[in-house]
Order: C-alpha cells, then structure tokens, then sequence
C-alpha cells in the first residue's frame, strides 16, 4: 500500500508542467493553492493609495514610530536619500488587516516594509539597502524628480508621514 504523503506528493508532481529554463524566472511568487484572491474594492484601495503620493511605503507603525526593524531601516534610507516629505506617503498596514494581507498579494511580494515610487513597486527592505549602498536607489529617486529642490543630504532630510489612510 502506498503512503499517502507519498502518493499526494506523486500526484502533486504529476499535476505540473515540466520545468523549462525560462519557467523558473516566469513563475508566481505564491502557489495558486494558497493564493487568496484580491476584492475589487481591495485593488481598486491599493491603487489609490500607491498613487497618492510619488514616494509610497506600505509599512509596520508610522514613520516617527515604526513597529519593526525593517521599516525602521526602511524609514531610514528614505531620510538619507533626502526623499522630499511632500512627495511621501506612509501607510501603516497594522491598522487594517485588509491592505496588510492584500497588499502581499497586490506585488505578489510576500514581505512588508513595501515601497512604491511613481506607482512602481520597488521592493522590500533588502532591496531597499543594496539600491541604497550601489547608487541605484538615489539614481531612481532624481530620475523620479523625489527630492526637494534644494536638495542635501543629511539629518535635515527627515521623513514624518503626510498621514496616510487606508479605506478598504
């Protein structure tokens, strides 16, 4: 008799396509299994709030009390690129447990700190720190027109939230 962790896993096998060389960058981040599908109302929400603002940040807390390591960092990058506070936005995803878990499967990124620029989706926290430390971030940022006019680096440069809020 076969097993059944063995037999659901030879049926698992044989239910996918064979492997190509260019499927293992197409594919989805998230299995379909266990993929929870995006209201309407959720996506039409999220593309309001990445488009209020150029610079966007779906984080733990609000920028002046961030809730996690990672959006600490996060915060912190943005201020030392000298991000212009007019044109950032921060949306704490403790607030609502709708755009915590529907902005994962929005950028089919499975983690939050999330930055947007220009609607955009850019990546996490780690994404964020090797942009930042090669000059891609703050090459991005004067491409996108995100810094003040009399731009300079520094601690002047800090980032406090333009209040974001989510309805969804």
């Amino acid at each position: 008799m076969i097993s059944r962790p063995l037999l659901s896993s030879a049926f698992r096998q044989a239910a996918r396509p064979a492997p190509t060389f260019a499927s293992k960058f197409s594919t989805p981040r998230f299995s379909p299994i266990t993929a929870r599908f995006l209201s309407a109302e959720t996506k039409a929400t999220i593309d309001k709030a990445v488009a209020s603002a150029p610079v966007v940040l779906f984080m733990k807390g609000t920028p002046e009390t961030p809730q996690c390591g990672f959006s600490r960092a996060s915060i912190q990058i943005l201020g030392l690129q000298g991000v212009d506070p007019k044109k950032f936005a921060a949306f704490n995803v403790l607030e609502d447990e709708t755009l915590r878990q529907g902005i994962k499967e929005y950028s089919e990124w499975p983690t939050i700190p999330q930055l947007y620029v220009d609607k955009e989706f850019v990546g996490g926290c780690d994404i964020l720190v090797a942009m930042h430390q090669n000059g891609e971030l703050a090459k991005m940022f004067e491409e996108k027109k995100v810094y003040p006019k009399e731009f300079q680096f520094g601690p002047r440069a800090g980032i406090t939230s333009k209040k974001g809020q989510f309805s969804g």
